[in-house]
């Protein structure tokens, strides 16, 4: 599968790729690192804070991976060229295109290390990171709501939940019941825990609050079973970042969301970018070389890395636009996957096309 020229290509590739991706990861780590000591407070300190960072690094590998990619295919074959390496493989007889599919094999193993790392590995992370996070931000017997709170309708009812420990204990729960469109209770509840026997949740410290027509009754109550279809499993996934889970995860959450008639369209799109990750790294190895074989080989380095950053980064904020698009237009969540994959991949053709 990899002959000699297959190999010196995708070691030289694959070493520019790995030191892209760890500056990427160490500067955007103490970017947001710095940037999140504003945020902490009680038991969150300085070194929760740093300890919380480190655990979400296999997600930051992920995250950038596929500028890694762009970045170091564009520096690997750039030094080749610069060095008149690329120019001594093609007078032995190497193509173009068998160059730059030379560059592309590795990719694919890649991709697939890539795919099984956001499959298994970063959900298990990130549900450590953020239950390390929930535990250290719990001020004796009160929890702070945090950011990644979520609102979710149940059964016409309303509810707010702050996190979810890795064991299942959920923290902080809000529940606001409705007769049509007025509103007749609200409970808020310190914790929760689970009873897979039963298929229900105990709630725990529950100040509950009824409104009549002209009075407000609060009351409290140690413990109240609540009976619903999310399981600590469901709300696990419906905590976490979505961009964080594994596939088979998204798609139960899909499922789920369809079944309440809620949206699926982002919970979609997130699942497809995982499927689809291995033609997007093929897209962007193959604008990388065409920037080394094609107009732009004429430029100095510094230019074509340049290029690239400004297009990658075009590129993923243009994946992070077609969220809020697919959902606002209707675009299929395939589709608006494909698309910026598509458009790379033409890009790099034509860029190509432009080789004289």
């Amino acid at each position: 599968m990899f002959n000699r020229f297959d190999r010196y290509v995708a070691r030289n590739v694959v070493a520019a790729t790995l030191i892209t991706e760890i500056i990427l990861v160490a500067l955007y780590f103490g970017i947001i690192f710095i940037n999140k000591l504003g945020g902490i407070q009680g038991n969150y300190g300085v070194g929760a804070s740093f300890i919380y960072q480190c655990l979400r690094i296999p997600w930051r590998i992920y995250q950038f991976a596929p500028l890694s990619v762009l970045l170091g295919a564009l520096i690997g074959l750039g030094n080749m060229a610069a060095s008149n390496e690329l120019t001594a493989m093609r007078a032995a007889g190497c193509s173009i295109a068998r160059l730059t599919f030379s560059a592309i094999k590795p990719l694919l193993v890649i991709s697939l290390l890539v795919m099984a790392m956001g499959q298994w590995v970063i959900p298990s992370s990130e549900q450590a990171a953020q239950d390390y996070r929930a535990t250290k931000q719990q001020q004796g017997q009160e929890v702070d709501s945090t950011d990644n709170g979520l609102w979710q309708l149940d059964h016409g009812n309303a509810y707010h939940f702050d996190a979810i420990r890795s064991n299942g204990t959920l923290l902080g729960i809000v529940r606001y019941e409705f007769d049509g469109t007025r509103l007749i209770e609200a409970d808020t509840a310190q914790s929760g825990t689970y009873d897979h026997q039963q298929r229900q949740w105990i709630l725990h410290n529950v100040q509950r609050t009824n409104f009549n027509n002209d009075s407000v009754s609060p009351s409290h109550t140690d413990t109240m079973l609540w009976q619903t279809d999310l399981t600590p499993t469901l709300l696990s996934r419906m905590l976490i970042d979505p961009q964080t889970q594994s596939i088979s995860s998204l798609w139960d959450l899909a499922h789920y969301q369809r079944d309440q008639h809620t949206s699926s369209s982002t919970t979609s799109l997130y699942m497809w970018q995982k499927i689809l990750q291995p033609l997007s790294f093929i897209s962007l190895m193959l604008m990388a070389a065409s920037f080394v074989f094609g107009p732009l080989r004429s430029k100095s380095a510094s230019t074509r890395i340049f290029i690239g950053v400004v297009i990658g980064l075009c590129i993923h904020y243009l994946q992070q636009i077609m969220a809020p698009l697919s959902l606002l237009y209707g675009i299929l969540p395939v589709l608006a996957v494909l698309l910026p994959i598509v458009l790379c991949t033409l890009l790099g053709l034509y860029l190509f096309s432009k080789n004289k």
